[in-house]
């Protein structure tokens, strides 16, 4: 009997997988808990309905991570902040304040998480990394002033 996950079933497969089962476990255990369902034309038709839309927006999503990426490819980004006499900043420039310049001066949202910046504790200009999607990985530069 095929049928297709609804749920993740240990040792058996990930949700929305078209797996085959014997027919006693299926009809007494899969589909009577609601963790599966036959695989008949209407629950094919779906699941590839679901399958290329899924492949579409990742599509979407990796087109949109590659213009974002071409747009921000060593660009600089400028951050104020207070120091002393020395040029010693008080405190460090974080990866959240890059991450909301780079939101005002370019327009791309980015999760601070996917900013990689050394400690930054001096006026200057610094190189960071930005892991935009999946193996797209980019370069760019804060610099540092008053």
């Amino acid at each position: 009997m095929k049928v297709i996950l609804r749920q993740d079933v240990k040792d058996l497969g990930k949700k929305g997988e078209l797996v085959s089962v014997s027919d006693g476990y299926g009809k007494n255990y899969l589909i009577p808990r609601k963790l599966a369902v036959i695989a008949d034309a209407a629950a094919m038709n779906e699941l590839k309905t679901r399958e290329a839309a899924q492949q579409h927006r990742l599509k979407v999503e990796r087109e949109t991570a590659m213009h974002n990426a071409e747009i921000l490819r060593d660009k600089t980004v400028k951050v104020t902040a207070n120091a002393g006499a020395n040029g010693k900043l008080f405190g460090s420039v974080t990866s959240k304040e890059i991450a909301a310049k780079i939101k005002e001066t370019y327009g791309v949202e980015l999760d601070r998480k996917k900013i990689t910046v050394e400690d930054i504790r001096a006026f200057g200009t610094y190189p960071f990394t930005v892991k935009i999607y999946a193996g797209i990985q980019i370069t760019m530069y804060v610099m540092v002033g008053e």
